[in-house]
């Protein structure tokens, strides 16, 4: 039998803080980039740039009001440009994290947090997936139960997502409450849950997952770190 780690309570709130503090310092060092909606930078090649809120919605990032009325809402569309996701490799606007490529567009892409926000529970194929980003089925990933995490200093939930997306995905706060009523807290209710019940089933949370890919993606730790300037 493999043998398995746990961070102490101990660790994983040294841990957490760690990651707030860099969270805090992010939010205030606050950059400006300077872009052009549909600017072409060669010949035939136009960029655009997103913004993702924390709830999953999709607008363009200069957008002056961001509520369900200026979001993305067509699923297809939805579908093609989260499927085209990746970090952002190029030495282009290293501000947003992300890009999307679609054909000739080039569609660069910042967030409140993490891309992918998972916004409920739902059934393909007998097995249980989260749907994220307003597609319904036509974006979703695989629910792993065990690996709820619950930042205890926020109380942002977390879920892994794609590799191409940082690994990282969000838990949109109304399905948070839900999942929050399914914890327990061994170790009090100032520490992370140590479990999840889920339909009948009661998981032990892995905790050590979302430190391990924190770590390595040092580039997108929080996108939401500079203004756009006009």
């Amino acid at each position: 039998m493999s043998q398995r780690t746990f961070l102490t309570p101990i660790n994983f709130i040294f841990n957490c803080s760690s990651i707030s503090r860099h969270a805090n310092l992010l939010r205030t060092n606050i950059r400006k980039v300077s872009y052009v909606q549909g600017q072409e930078p060669e010949p035939k090649i136009r960029e655009y740039f997103y913004f993702i809120d924390h709830q999953g919605m999709l607008f363009l990032d200069d957008a002056r009001m961001k509520n369900f009325t200026s979001c993305f809402k067509e699923k297809k569309f939805l579908r093609f440009f989260f499927n085209q996701l990746r970090i952002n490799q190029t030495d282009r606007y290293p501000e947003f994290p992300f890009i999307s490529l679609c054909g000739k567009e080039r569609n660069y892409v910042r967030c409140d947090d993490y891309p992918f926000v998972f916004t409920h529970v739902l059934e393909k194929d007998n097995v249980k997936h989260l749907a994220h980003n307003y597609a319904d089925g036509l974006l979703t990933v695989k629910f792993e139960p065990e690996k709820i995490f619950m930042m205890p200093e926020s109380g942002r939930v977390y879920h892994p997502a794609p590799d191409r997306v940082g690994s990282i995905g969000l838990v949109r706060s109304k399905l948070a409450i839900e999942f929050s009523g399914k914890f327990t807290f061994d170790h009090g209710e100032n520490q992370p849950p140590t479990h999840f019940h889920f339909e009948g089933v009661t998981y032990n949370l892995d905790r050590n997952w979302f430190f391990e890919v924190f770590k390595k993606n040092t580039k997108i730790k929080l996108c939401n770190t500079f203004k756009h300037t006009l």
